[in-house]
């Protein structure tokens, strides 16, 4: 029947097909929101997920959720994707699977604003994950589980792994009937950085009221445990003109400080209870007066100073005192003991102070300590370069520079186990024209020296008769240091070889060995790391090689020197192999080559399992 072509009868049928096509949209709407929702509480009740289809037209992967520690299964471990359009809870045999339709194909391309057909289209949404996740109270992801969490499609059986987490637990007692709730604990976890291990936080609580306290969630590690500092601020108890009573800090197991306290080696799972009794002592009233040199030539005064205190010399959390900015003064209290105490504030005009101080029954009032501005040291950098450099210049923030500048940066990390400092580098250029290498602002103490570099390497690195590639550079508190002289060469040596049991792979599913995400082996690597570690007391710089999927490799150009080359099937992150003590346990594997200049060695390495290493330390 054909319309009308009267205004009002065809505004009328346009309404009517709009009317049509808005209830068919809601239908489309609902029907799809009631899929999705299917999707979420059958994966909530721990069911599959099934499709709206026969067999012939639906997919499925399945897997199973283990414990790293005992290799058993987890029961009751949610497993779901990133975007949780996924979900389900393992069996009692710690099994789930997911069955979806299959990937339809994409939808063809869509016309322009011209009605002429494009040649892009928006495919669809992918229907199957390609990465897994697993997680259950008591248990921790993988530390590591982003390095290969793709899925290909072709993998059907996934293995997840999930750690059991490490506790440290117990209680804390007073000498007296007052309830120990309000004792607050903290714990630091040693962690490589540059092949060096130094304790950082890693979590803080309060005891309850019976005393009782508990770290949970904890990855394996070695641990130090510190109470803080409680003084009694009771009012009725508190004599202004005697002394204060407070609790001082504890250092498991009852050490004199940070550096004493037992270091907790935890394995995964593994929960360590300790017992903690504090002593009721008198606190004094301590003032350092603080004299600020630049302040009295006529520059600012210092801003934003940091107060470190140490007992027995030896650097730590624990004690504290804080910087009166009117009184210009150290303010606190502590009790009896020695001390030192450590001043500084950060930047190109910072400063830093030291001062020891002793208290002995009564409170003191100085003696000063003397602000001065923290250091300048001068980077001096000689090239013995075989090769021309064909870059010319560069620039550095806008600004275009020339010389060592375009591919040099030197660092100095604090060098103390327990550090509160910061690291300082190589200043900014003022303009085009400054090509020096300096080092501003670096407070008083001992500093390992970083030089990374794009160009050759770093041959020797010294500041008078000291070798900084070996040894500590100390800066003194107000004065400078002699310069850094580093030689840069790029007679660079080559390795290459293979690792033994290393097969070939194509895509499949593996496990990281640590927990978390079911992942699929990259193409063209492999799960081993070789690792070039310098022999004590010899040249060399540390080296990491990737392998590849068929146990082969070639490291980047090495400096010259010994080295032991150590192959593990897992990604060493916490190897102090700047650590004599560590490397100990080392001696009798890998292979050690002595490289010269322009050398290039051919080896065969043994594969060394993390786990049987890790035992073995």
């Amino acid at each position: 029947m054909r319309s009308s072509g009267h205004p009002l009868f065809v505004c009328f049928l346009h309404r009517w097909r709009q009317r049509i096509a808005r209830r068919a949209s809601a239908r489309r709407f609902v029907a799809h929101a009631i899929f999705s929702l299917s999707f979420v509480f059958a994966g909530l009740s721990g069911g599959r997920l099934h499709a709206q289809s026969t067999s012939d037209d639906s997919d499925t992967i399945h897997g199973v959720v283990i414990n790293g520690a005992t290799r058993e299964p987890i029961a009751r471990a949610l497993v779901s994707s990133p975007d949780n359009r996924f979900a389900t809870l393992t069996n009692s045999e710690g099994r789930f699977e997911f069955t979806f339709p299959k990937a339809e194909a994409p939808h063809g391309g869509g016309s322009d604003a011209n009605g002429e057909t494009s040649g892009h289209f928006q495919p669809d949404m992918p229907n199957r994950p390609d990465t897994l996740t697993a997680r259950k109270p008591g248990f921790l992801p993988a530390p590591s589980n982003q390095a290969q969490n793709f899925h290909d499609g072709t993998v059907k059986e996934w293995t997840i792994t999930l750690i059991p987490e490490t506790v440290i637990a117990g209680t804390v007692s007073l000498p007296t009937s007052e309830a120990p709730d309000s004792i607050v604990l903290q714990i630091f976890r040693r962690q490589v950085e540059d092949g060096r291990g130094r304790y950082v936080p890693a979590g803080g609580t309060q005891s309850m009221s019976d005393g009782q306290f508990r770290f949970a969630g904890l990855p394996a590690g070695t641990y130090k445990l510190v109470t803080h500092e409680l003084l009694d601020n009771d009012p009725p108890t508190v004599d202004p003109r005697g002394a204060l009573f407070g609790y001082p800090p504890v250092f498991y197991q009852n050490a004199p400080d940070f550096g004493s306290a037992v270091a907790m080696r935890l394995g995964a799972g593994q929960t360590q209870t300790v017992n903690i009794s504090l002593v009721k002592q008198p606190y004094y009233r301590v003032r350092v007066p603080v004299i600020d040199v630049e302040a009295s030539a006529g520059g600012a005064p210092a801003n934003g100073v940091a107060v470190n205190v140490y007992s027995h010399g030896r650097k730590g959390p624990g004690f504290s005192l804080g910087y009166n900015d009117v009184r210009r003064a150290i303010e606190g209290m502590l009790p009896n003991g020695t001390y030192t105490i450590e001043a500084s504030s950060f930047g190109p005009n910072g400063v830093t102070g030291v001062q020891t101080i002793t208290i002995k029954g009564a409170p003191i009032d100085g003696p000063s300590m003397t602000l001065a501005r923290n250091a300048s040291i001068r980077v001096n950098v000689k090239e013995e370069f075989t090769s021309f450099d064909p870059s010319g210049r560069s620039t550095w923030n806008g600004v275009p520079v020339e010389g060592p500048r375009r591919y040099l940066n030197v660092t100095l990390q604090p060098a103390d186990d327990f550090g509160v400092g910061r690291g300082v580098s190589l200043r900014n250029p003022t303009g085009a024209e400054d090509e020096a290498l300096v080092i501003e602002g670096a407070p008083a103490g001992s500093y390992w020296v970083q030089v990374q570099s794009a160009r050759g390497y770093a041959a020797s690195i010294r500041s008078g008769n000291l070798d900084l590639q070996h040894e500590a550079l100390v800066v003194g508190a107000g004065g400078g240091a002699s310069p850094i002289e580093i030689t840069m060469r790029d007679d660079a040596a080559e390795i290459s070889g293979t690792v033994d049991a290393v097969a070939p792979q194509g895509p499949r599913s593996v496990s990281d060995g640590a927990g978390g995400v079911a992942s699929v082996a990259k193409a063209g690597l492999s799960r081993a790391h070789v690792y070039c570690v310098p022999i004590a007391d010899s040249g060399g710089q540390f080296a990491e090689i990737w392998v590849k999927a068929d146990g082969s490799f070639d490291s980047p150009g090495l400096a010259p020197g010994a080295y032991r080359l150590l192959a593990f099937d897992q990604e060493q992150k916490e190897l102090e192999y700047r650590n004599p003590d560590a490397l100990r346990a080392f001696e009798s594997k890998g292979t050690v080559v002595r490289l010269v200049g322009g050398q290039k060695e051919q080896v065969q390495l043994p594969l060394i399992s993390a786990s049987i290493s890790r035992n073995e330390e």
